[in-house]
């Protein structure tokens, strides 16, 4: 059965781990971790202060660390197949995360970016985090495994982060000119950075001094060694609360995805590749028990977060900074949760199955009541707004419904299970299964649409197509269930009510999901598909927004004037009543003419009207936004679920007995599948013009009245003000050339206002910024320190197509 023990008799055999010291463990070390940052973050310690303990802890406390170990490490007691299988386990992941992204990165950057993610995938901090954890859970009853520790890091170090290394090298040749000079140098610099880690030269020191001292520090040096190695565990512990100060302010929305991609295979894949491996190698041990221990301690293993060393190789080859430090602090946090409700499931010594069905039941039933409530709010937000219209926001609204239809079936389900009605459980599990099996497909037909679109600026292809397949496949996989499975009838789990038959055909099902969108994911990623997204986004949005403006207000007409045919190609010159209409003959100004000099003034800090056609404008160009990268981030972040769902199908179809284990992965499964309605509402629910913007006005205006005091910013940041202190100094003057043109606001008032991204590639072009991610964090600093606002004051600084004004 699939809640059972792994042995009839475990109720009656002790505990292969201590859970009473895992709390106080985990506390021990998130607690010097809150320390150190806030240390950091209240200045106390200085970053060169920092560095200097950092060096500390790398080249002195954690290189004595390991020559202790390695002198009075007990090979006879390793067991050779469990590290085998620890080390196969890191090999496979970290080619994995390679090739994937050699596969996705840009040219540019394709080497440093998977020789780093690899590293970061695979180096753990095993050390400073890892062995606290170890030896509060295992010393008690298995204490032969914290020598584990020493030998996996330490050749995990010598093997791959070599490969890493070799090839950052190789991405820092290909950026020189001279790239035949350094060819042959290559693997000689690679070798040589690794024999000068004082980690790798201890531990090869220290494996000859085992065999040389015969497993004894001579007496004379014993104390210093244990001083310096003692002083390891806070420091470091302290040294990683200071390096995480600031780091997610360098988190940008062009990170997020790759930072998604490697917690999940630092977090998700890791662990479950390594306890499947030691099923696999670990045929030597004769006690099933102790091959189950051994087993979840590799789960446990791989759950251990990224080393802070890996953002130090970052900062050497200058690449991909913010990515590695952020997720070395995600990654951080999420580890202890994940390594406590482990635990927690493996000292439970006995557990009734009956009760693990009807909490996994109710958690679905739960989960399914609150996000059937997001689903009906984001549903009505996309009718509303009418962007179901668009595509693919039309295939989105598709999703929302199956997601919609999954809760619906799940809340039908708990009542219907329990009854002996067997049409009705025929008939709301048919709707159940086919909703849900819609939920895994419709994310690969999101990002295939949008490559399709990113490939010919349309379509092509009926979207009748992909409403059929959404909706037909999942339907013929339900059929084909039900007429070939057979009930099971000790069982009120939905997920396996049709047995091994269902558990197939969900394995099929995820499968062929996972290579649609993780293959359509590959082909949207490749290239620069950001520029041309803006392009193609650009051009659609300014031809829509003008055919919308001419199809709603043919009346209006009248009101445009003639513009000159550098205003007519940029579509930019567009009018603004600031005051009531009225029909005046000479309004109609002549193109010779001048227009500064002929309307009568500038227009006011803000613009009053309800009818501002240039904030209409930038009204319209959003309603054509296409919403890609909120679309990548949800299919990105389903089709991690979709891995979750398809470990759970595997590790059962695997293994007779599934295991303590598998309980945390199912009910983490039963999360995802059924609060699908979370992601939903948090990135599509919340629309910014619809509803966060209106609220946003109306809050504004209750708390302020109708006109709002101007109040100088006397708190602002020092990096803020210097910022806006040197670009006011130095280069407004210069901006105002460029970019700022008058745009007539009224009848008889211009203002001088430009558009969002024009600022950010303007900061790019005179060097400023390096990319547009920190044009955008500077022209956010203008905005805070008041050198620009809005033109309405509705937005904060973006780089899109919205006007702004610089503050005189």
């Amino acid at each position: 059965m699939l809640y059972e023990e792994e042995d009839p008799d475990s109720s009656n055999l002790p505990s292969t781990m201590s859970l009473d010291r895992l709390f106080p463990a985990l506390l021990e070390c998130f607690g010097i971790i809150l320390c150190g940052y806030i240390a950091g973050r209240a200045n106390i310690i200085t970053s060169t202060q920092a560095k200097g303990l950092g060096n500390f802890v790398s080249k002195f406390a954690l290189p004595a660390l390991l020559f202790k170990n390695m002198v009075l490490l007990d090979f006879g007691n390793v067991i050779w197949p469990f590290l085998w299988s620890i080390l196969i386990a890191k090999v496979s992941v970290f080619f994995l995360v390679c090739i994937l992204t050699l596969m996705v990165a840009s040219p540019d950057s394709r080497f440093s970016k998977a020789g780093l993610f690899s590293i970061f995938a695979t180096q753990s901090n095993d050390f400073a985090l890892g062995y606290p954890i170890v030896d509060a859970l295992y010393k008690s009853t298995y204490p032969e495994y914290l020598q584990y520790i020493y030998l996996v890091a330490p050749v995990s170090l010598m093997l791959l982060n070599p490969i890493g290394f070799s090839l950052c090298e190789i991405q820092k040749w290909k950026n020189q000119e001279n790239q035949t000079q350094r060819k042959l140098l290559i693997v000689g610099h690679v070798v040589l950075q690794v024999l000068k880690n004082p980690i790798v030269f201890m531990v090869i020191i220290g494996i000859i001094a085992h065999f040389v001292l015969c497993q004894k520090i001579p007496a004379f040096m014993a104390e210093f060694v244990d001083g310096l190695a003692s002083s390891f565990g806070g420091a470091a512990l302290f040294y990683l609360g200071l390096s995480m100060v600031g780091q997610l302010r360098k988190l940008t929305r062009s990170t997020v995805v790759t930072l998604i991609l490697l917690i999940t295979a630092k977090l998700l894949l890791m662990p479950l590749v390594c306890k499947d491996m030691v099923d696999l190698l670990d045929n030597s041990n004769t006690s099933s028990l102790n091959h189950s221990s051994l087993s979840n301690y590799a789960f446990l293993y791989g759950v251990f977060p990224t080393a802070p060393s890996v953002a130090i190789y970052a900062v050497y080859y200058n690449a991909e900074l913010e990515v590695v430090t952020s997720g070395m602090v995600i990654s951080t946090f999420l580890s202890a949760p994940i390594m406590y409700v482990s635990a927690w499931l493996l000292t439970i010594r006995w557990m009734d199955p009956q009760l693990l069905m009807n909490s996994l039941q109710n958690v679905c039933f739960n989960i399914s009541i609150v996000s059937l409530v997001t689903l009906v709010w984001t549903i009505a937000v996309m009718f509303l707004s009418k962007k179901y219209k668009r595509i693919p926001h039309m295939f989105t609204v598709n999703l929302f419904l199956a997601q919609f239809l999954t809760c619906v079936g799940m809340i039908l389900w708990n009542f219907v299970v329990r009854d002996s009605n067997f049409i009705g459980q025929v008939l709301t599990f048919t709707l159940l299964c086919t909703s849900l099996y819609s939920t895994y497909v419709w994310p690969g037909l999101i990002v295939l649409s949008l490559v399709l679109m990113k490939r010919f600026e349309d379509l092509k292809v009926s979207p009748s197509v992909f409403v059929i397949a959404g909706w037909g496949v999942p339907a013929l996989v339900t059929a084909v269930l039900l007429i070939s499975g057979e009930k099971t009838f000790d069982t009120i789990d939905s997920s396996f009510f049709y047995g091994k038959t269902q558990i197939i055909c969900t394995t099929v099902v995820l499968g062929l999901s996972i290579l649609l969108g993780g293959g359509s994911l590959v082909s949207l990623s490749r290239g620069s598909w950001n520029q041309n997204d803006q392009i193609v986004e650009r051009n659609s949005s300014f031809d829509t927004a003008e055919d919308l403006m001419i199809d709603c207000e043919p009346e209006n007409q009248n009101l445009f004037e003639p513009a000159t045919p550098s205003e007519i190609n940029n579509r930019e010159c567009l009018i603004c009543d600031c005051t009531p209409l009225q029909p005046v003959p000479d309004m109609v100004i002549s193109t010779n003419m001048n227009t500064s000099a002929t309307l009568s003034g500038q227009c006011g800090n803000r613009c009053e009207s309800s009818d501002c056609l240039l904030v209409q404008f930038e009204e319209l160009q959003q309603v054509s936004d296409r919403q890609v990268a909120r679309h990548v981030l949800l299919c990105l972040l389903l089709t991690v679920s979709l891995l979750a769902n398809l470990s759970s199908c595997l590790w059962l179809l695997f293994n007779n007995v599934p295991g303590r284990l598998y309980l945390e992965l199912q009910f983490f499964c039963a999360v995802a599948n059924f609060g699908q309605g979370f992601l939903s509402f948090g990135l599509f629910g919340l629309d910014k013009h619809f509803i966060i913007l209106p609220f946003k006005k109306r809050l504004h205006h209750l708390w302020y009245g109708k006109a709002k005091a101007e109040q100088p910013q006397t708190d602002l940041p020092e990096d803020t003000r210097m910022t806006c202190i040197q670009f006011t100094k130095y280069h407004r003057e210069q901006c105002l050339q460029d970019i700022v043109k008058k745009k007539r606001c009224g009848k008889r008032t211009v203002v001088d206002c430009f558009l969002g991204c024009d600022l950010v590639e303007w900061l790019q072009q005179v060097g400023l910024a390096q990319d547009r991610g920190e044009a955008l964090l500077y022209g956010t600093q203008l905005e805070q320190g008041g050198v620009l606002q809005h033109i309405k004051q509705e937005h904060g600084f973006q780089d899109n197509q919205l006007y702004y004004r610089f503050i005189a």
